[in-house]
């Protein structure tokens, strides 16, 4: 098995594509994720085989346009995967059209360089009670995402569709980022959508253990308190968890 399509693959976004939920203290921020997956693949049979990944946690649409797009077009990729949109609609007031303007000028950019171009739209998180009174905002942002993909003629990965992520097991103790099952399922996903054959499987899943409702408050109380109080607290004073994190593969470099 080879792949014969791709030898310089860059990703940009933000926690999403960094690998933030899939921990790894062997390599660069101590995450792995499912761009690192995919690029493993990737890397398969070609020697000749690069990968970057610009993707910073908690970056902002500005920010990754502003940090990450030109960084990426000068490495001269023949492969990109972008997502990026999720930071800035969870801010309690967002222009969708601005937004989506400026990405749609972005992947205009991007797919000026001739790569393959893959998109996502966002997860539904209909099912997550938290999330539930953004869904409206994603489902718009979703509809504007395709067709700026279908403009530029890049591939989407429709997550809103993928029904398996329903699932919290695909999703890390934050409830905000995939877990390492997640971010297996996602590479595959990515490759599938490539046409690129790989030797990756279906992730285990741990057994589901029934959890008594009390047990599940005292978890939700603990969650609360331990990520989601913070995570409020950095969007109302400007913080992010990405302040001082650096981009894991800054520079296209083997598949070690």
């Amino acid at each position: 098995m080879g792949n014969q399509l791709f030898s310089r693959y860059v990703a940009l976004g933000d926690s999403f594509s960094e690998g933030v939920g899939d921990p790894d203290p062997t390599r660069p921020n101590g995450l792995r994720g499912w761009a690192d997956r995919t690029a493993e693949q990737l890397a398969l049979g070609n020697p000749e085989f690069r990968y970057a990944n610009l993707a910073i946690r908690g970056r902002k649409m500005p920010q990754i346009i502003a940090e990450q797009i030109e960084p990426a077009v000068a490495l001269q990729p023949d492969l990109i995967t972008i997502y990026a949109g999720g930071n800035d609609i969870l801010r309690p007031k967002v222009d969708i059209d601005a937004l989506v303007a400026s990405y749609d000028d972005a992947v205009g950019r991007l797919a000026d360089t001739g790569a393959t171009l893959v998109m996502w739209t966002a997860f539904d998180a209909g099912t997550f009670p938290l999330f539930k009174p953004t869904r409206g905002r994603f489902a718009i942002y979703n509809e504007l995402v395709r067709e700026v993909a279908e403009k530029h003629g890049a591939l989407v990965l429709d997550f809103w569709r993928a029904r398996e992520y329903r699932d919290p097991r695909y999703w890390d103790s934050d409830r905000l980022h995939m877990a390492a099952p997640g971010h297996q399922q996602m590479a595959i996903k990515v490759l599938d959508l490539l046409g690129v054959a790989h030797t990756l499987t279906a992730p285990t899943l741990p057994e589901v253990v029934p959890v008594a409702r009390r047990e599940q408050m005292r978890n939700n109380a603990a969650w609360m308190r331990g990520e989601m109080l913070p995570w409020v607290q950095r969007r109302v004073t400007g913080r992010s968890s990405g302040d001082t994190i650096s981009p894991k593969r800054p520079d296209l470099a083997p598949v070690e």
